[in-house]
């Protein structure tokens, strides 16, 4: 997800927080201390509040995160590759790179999120229920993240793909027909559903004078409903492209440009009469890097005669590549998970040609339009 800022790792997990998610910390942040705690507990100095506000804060999204890396966790060990977690506006999200290859994973792996959650929750309750009443503050903490972690394992078993609660209907589904893309064509129309009457109870809300409840359960349901049908898009393509390797789509007719050429030459002689945006630089037949037009316009033009494309390139151990025989499905969540144009086909060193999201794009349109599945 552009605009993430890496954190750290949890076993092996790239784990980041997007930009958005210092909006959603801030209200919550300033709900707990200017709404819930001082209606709660008046006597508390501000100081505490506000104190008591930020550590419950940060528990609930170490909370969070906790979900996630169970559904991550469990992917693992399925042997399903998962690059990283986000946190985010409206939570958090696992990046798990290949969909589940038979139901009971999946079953598992959506399951894992909200059985955490409700698992916390309950924790959470039996610290507020045992803990001594002089601990105060501990009690009020533990009172709060005890109902909000149950309502996020509750309302992540909502049945709208692809929630949770989608992916476990999905997973029956799945199981029950033995056709994947038919399941997630059920599970997606009944998560655009779920996802339209939140945005019509978010509406009826807002009319009723309860704006920023109305507009925060609206958003959900849009963000629900498009990632609902983006995810059935999604399926749809894959099963198009599966089963044909990256060699079959690759352009083999790639553009090479030696490390020594000026960013001049390189503008004037090729990207110029071309019209290309993109350039391999190779040295003795082997990849070196790639040169495109950002890495270009990051040089002052003044410069551009004395600087050489290898000084501007992104080097190849920088660059996401694929094997010609690799399969084009996961060059496909490749290029997406990534949000690149293009990859090189790398195969020993050795640039073998370019893989473009046009290319691809191409090939589906060409294959839709023979109507053939295979």
């Amino acid at each position: 997800m552009k605009g993430s800022i890496p954190i750290g790792r949890l076993f092996g997990i790239s784990i980041r927080i997007h930009v958005s998610w210092f909006i959603i910390f801030g209200l919550v942040t300033w709900a707990l201390a200017y709404n819930y705690f001082p209606a709660t507990y008046p006597d508390w100095p501000s100081w505490v509040t506000i104190t008591v506000s930020l550590v419950t804060s940060l528990l609930f999204f170490a909370s969070v995160l906790a979900h996630e890396l169970m559904h991550s966790l469990v992917a693992k060990h399925y042997g399903i590759p998962v690059s990283s977690i986000t946190l985010f506006i409206l939570g958090g999200i696992a990046q798990i790179t290949e969909e589940p290859d038979r139901p009971r994973v999946e079953f598992m792996v959506a399951l894992a999120g909200p059985l955490t959650s409700i698992v916390l929750g309950l924790v959470f309750g039996l610290l507020w229920l045992f803990l001594p009443l002089e601990a105060e503050i501990a009690i009020a903490v533990s009172f709060w993240l005890a109902w909000i972690n149950l309502l996020l394992g509750v309302f992540n078993l909502i049945p709208g793909f692809p929630m949770d609660g989608g992916r476990v209907l999905r997973s029956i589904l799945w199981w029950r027909t033995g056709n994947l893309e038919r399941a997630t064509y059920f599970a997606s129309n009944i998560g655009q559903g779920v996802g339209l009457l939140f945005i019509i109870g978010g509406v009826f809300l807002i009319f009723y004078g309860l704006l920023l409840n109305g507009l925060w359960i609206s958003i959900i349901g849009w963000f629900i409903r498009s990632a609902a049908a983006s995810a059935y898009q999604q399926m749809s393509l894959q099963q198009i492209l599966k089963g044909h390797k990256v060699k079959e789509v690759m352009s083999a007719e790639c553009s090479i440009i030696e490390p020594e050429m000026s960013v001049d030459r390189l503008v004037n002689e090729y990207v110029l009469p071309t019209g290309k945006r993109c350039f391999a630089v190779t040295a003795e037949g082997k990849i070196k890097g790639l040169v495109a037009l950002p890495d270009i316009k990051s040089v002052p033009r003044e410069q551009w005669p004395d600087t050489t494309v290898e000084a501007v390139m992104t080097p190849l151990d920088k660059l996401k590549t694929v094997d010609p025989e690799e399969e084009l499905t996961s060059a496909f969540r490749l290029l997406t998970s990534e949000n690149v144009n293009q990859l090189p086909v790398v195969s020993g060193g050795t640039l073998r040609g370019m893989l473009a999201r046009e290319n691809l794009l191409s090939f589906i349109s060409l294959k839709e339009s023979f109507g053939s599945p295979g």
